[in-house]
């Protein structure tokens, strides 16, 4: 069969598993987040300083079932209202970009997620793009700010819903 016939193929059955299964085309995230009484620059210093805090491969657990990806995270820009990285996954080379886009609304800073595999024929991720995010949020300490509000379903979050972040 050949390359192009395997990429139509492959184009057809994500389609077909979108409508069926009601996830992205492609293995990705979006989320919408929400720090009341909390500067942008405040959340952006926090995500910014956990993903130095997991850049390396120290965090990294590549056994099974002790698999964890708190780890392999790299700072890509930053700038006042786009912060930009990447993560890796431990046990295979996979590469997702990551980019969280600030914006201040009264005292409040809403705070737009996306996650997005650059393996171009990912469709399922196992939520993998959602705990990239996730992960960030929780490991710095910002998902448990009082009034933190987050946004996402599985339509526009691939399996969100089954998400396993002390995972993945």
């Amino acid at each position: 069969m050949s390359h192009v016939s395997l990429a139509f193929l492959a184009s057809i059955l994500a389609a077909s598993c979108t409508i069926l299964l009601g996830y992205p085309l492609h293995a990705s995230c979006k989320t919408s987040l929400v720090f009341p009484g909390v500067t942008c620059d405040s959340v952006k210093t926090k995500l910014v300083n956990q993903i130095n805090v997991w850049k390396g491969k120290d965090g990294c657990k590549v056994s099974t079932p002790e698999l964890n990806e708190k780890c392999l995270y790299a700072l890509v820009s930053s700038d006042s209202n786009v912060l930009k990285a990447t993560h890796e996954t431990p046990l295979h080379p996979y590469i997702d970009d990551v980019t969280f886009t600030f914006t201040t609304s009264g005292s409040d800073c809403n705070v737009e997620g996306n996650s997005r595999s650059r393996t171009w024929y990912a469709y399922l991720d196992f939520g993998t793009n959602y705990c990239n995010m996730n992960n960030l949020l929780t490991g710095s300490g910002l998902s448990t700010l009082v009034g933190f509000k987050e946004t996402t379903s599985d339509d526009i979050c691939t399996q969100y819903s089954s998400a396993n972040c002390t995972r993945y």
